[in-house]
């Protein structure tokens, strides 16, 4: 059974900076689509940051370069560094890991992604 668990979530004020953690467990696939989506209230799931199946890191429009995706191969883990965060990168962030094969900007599409962790809220307050 895949699980994906997230955790670093929080309140920060405008300016400050989050790390958020993804323990994957059971997921046993390599080379395939993983990284961060979010969800603010009102909008679509978005991806912010994943690793396409050649290991090229891809950043959704809206990231500008302040958030770095990182993986630790011993730990199975997926890291999300934030800094620089704004009043409208509050969302929820969901771990997210697919069966499939993808490179590039595929695999920022919700589509393309087979497990979800359970998501954990950031809120930046300006």
């Amino acid at each position: 059974q895949v699980q994906l668990v997230e955790s670093g979530g929080g309140s920060v004020q405008a300016g400050g900076s989050l790390r958020l953690s993804c323990k994957l467990s059971g997921y046993l696939y390599r080379g395939r689509c993983m990284g961060w989506f979010r969800q603010a209230p009102g909008k679509e799931r978005e991806g912010v940051a994943v690793f396409d199946s050649s290991r090229e890191t891809k950043y959704g429009h809206s990231v500008d370069g302040r958030f770095t995706l990182s993986h630790d191969n011993a730990q199975n883990s997926l890291y999300l560094q934030m800094n620089s965060l704004k009043p409208e990168d509050s969302a929820v962030y969901y771990c997210a890991a697919s069966r499939t094969v993808g490179y590039g900007g595929v695999c920022l599409r919700e589509s393309n992604i087979d497990y979800w962790g359970q998501g954990t809220q950031v809120t930046v307050s300006s």
